[in-house]
């Protein structure tokens, strides 16, 4: 599809989720519309790369809004996605199912775009309203700020060392850069990197070891080493795009990442050593993330333009 009728159908689906939900029209709409269109503005045609055919399957219906984002299994298999049907809503999937039910409502006007859960199953989830980190209790539905920073921009998405250590990307759309941080167990807020391009997804391999986090518009994956406190180091371009955006990532128990490529409509396999492994074509265009089944035989996608999730089976 060509740039300019993404660009389009990027910024028509930012308006309407502005229109169509009781959200704050000025930084919602800016955080769309800034996305959509940067985002948009660096694509080509179309993808040199093989793609296998419509390979996922719809897992629901175009229930939720067009801020869908953040799917996070938890450690039941049930299957949790930011911005049900209103946007600061997270909707629940249960494991089998494919009704969506509202699960929670975030505080104070908050809007997320990332979840993820710890060792102990806690869920954590990024608000870019009101630059906090949430910590959830999935069974009593408690909600607290574990860290808050006002010097962040829009904390986007994380991912979470096995000791607790949290780590936020965090773009400005709107300047098309973006921020590193770190969240100690404390709580404690520590910027990693305050001079990257728009951060926004971001994982780490499996041995906690390297941490991945890309570049949305300049289409650049970045891989750093991390240690046992959470320090990184050797920030290396770990792969580049000539086209389309990049978007949430997750690895598998081999270390490949799995990245959204929003505006492609693509999914693809990355290997450890940089190789591409395989592109899945999707049903929408706009992936915003993905998420992996517990057991890594499926990949969750959350599909913007669509107002749905997809879901394909891992190799």
């Amino acid at each position: 599809m060509k740039g300019l009728i993404i660009a389009t159908v990027a910024l028509s689906i930012g308006i309407l989720s502005v229109n169509s939900f009781a959200i704050s029209p000025n930084k919602e709409s800016i955080r769309l519309t800034s996305k959509s269109a940067s985002v948009a503005s660096t694509m080509q045609a179309n993808s040199t790369n093989s793609l296998l055919p419509q390979p996922s399957t719809k897992l629901t219906g175009a229930v939720f809004t067009g801020e869908i984002e953040g799917p996070a299994v938890d450690a039941n298999s049930d299957l949790y996605v930011a911005n049900f049907n209103h946007a600061g809503s997270i909707g629940k999937i249960k494991n089998g199912s494919t009704t969506v039910e509202l699960f929670i409502d975030l505080p104070n006007g908050s809007i997320t775009s990332g979840i993820r859960f710890d060792a102990a199953n806690n869920m954590y989830a990024t608000d870019y309203i009101g630059h906090n980190i949430y910590k959830i209790n999935v069974t009593t539905k408690q909600i607290s700020v574990y860290a808050h920073n006002s010097s962040m921009n829009q904390p986007n998405d994380l991912t979470i060392m096995a000791n607790g250590i949290i780590f936020v990307s965090d773009p400005n759309w709107s300047k098309n850069s973006g921020q590193l941080w770190r969240i100690d167990a404390n709580g404690t807020t520590i910027l990693l990197d305050g001079t990257m391009g728009t951060t926004n997804g971001i994982t780490l391999s499996p041995d906690n070891k390297t941490l991945y986090v890309n570049e949305s518009v300049q289409r650049i994956i970045w891989k750093f080493d991390v240690d046992a406190a959470g320090n990184i180091s050797n920030k290396t371009k770990f792969k580049e795009f000539p086209n389309g955006g990049l978007d949430g990532m997750r690895t598998d128990p081999n270390g490949n990442l799995y990245v959204a490529r929003y505006g492609t409509g693509t999914v693809i396999k990355i290997s450890p050593a940089g190789v591409i492994l395989r592109e899945v074509k999707l049903f929408g265009t706009n992936p915003t993330n993905v998420t992996l089944s517990n057991d890594f035989k499926k990949c969750f996608v959350t599909l913007q333009d669509k107002r749905w999730v997809e879901v394909f089976n891992l190799e």
